[in-house]
């Protein structure tokens, strides 16, 4: 097993489902973000050495029907009419490129895209700059953070995936996700 075991490439994807069932508004997601028909499992939440971050149009290039995929995921749903649900993936991405990074999953109520975004990202760039002993006030803004590990020069690159709804005004169930897809060719 081993290095062949470590995934070259990530892509991120996201997706929104609605359906009288919860098991099929989230099949519904997986199809809309274009990975319904791979057998999906849960990893935790590291960002590879010397990985690459593609665009998911080349990423769902290399995935096949049937295929095992590794994948780090969000997923939030609900029946309430109305209802502001969003799933989101947060990278961090160290300058050092031989060092792993982070990704997040967040998944919330009430939040826009944009602020479950920036929720996720600040929550991996956070996992990474204790990695990397840097110093920052937890209790900062994001952007006073973000400009702190800007100036180290020890965190090249932080970005999320997220995807909101508004819950189905008829009670509908409806699923978002956001997810990391890894790729091993």
């Amino acid at each position: 097993m081993g290095k062949s075991m470590v995934p070259q490439r990530l892509f991120f994807t996201k997706g929104v489902g609605k359906h009288k069932e919860r098991l099929t508004s989230f099949e519904l997601a997986l199809r809309d973000a274009g990975i319904a028909a791979q057998n999906l499992v849960r990893v935790s939440s590291i960002f590879p050495p010397q990985a690459k971050l593609i665009p998911r149009k080349e990423g769902l290039k290399y995935l096949h029907p049937g295929e095992v995929v590794f994948a780090v995921v969000a997923e939030n749903s609900t029946r309430e009419p109305h209802r502001l649900l969003a799933s989101s993936i947060g990278v961090a991405i160290p300058s050092d490129r031989n060092t792993y990074g982070y990704l997040s999953e967040h998944h919330s109520f009430g939040e826009t895209e944009e602020q479950a975004g920036e929720y996720a990202e600040e929550l991996a760039a956070e996992m990474l700059a204790t990695t990397l002993n840097l110093e920052f006030d937890p209790d900062k803004s994001w952007d006073e953070k973000k400009e702190i590990y800007r100036i180290s020069n020890k965190i090249v690159r932080t970005t999320n995936v997220t995807q909101s709804a508004i819950g189905d005004k008829r009670g509908l169930w409806t699923t978002t996700i956001a997810a990391a897809i890894m790729i091993f060719e």
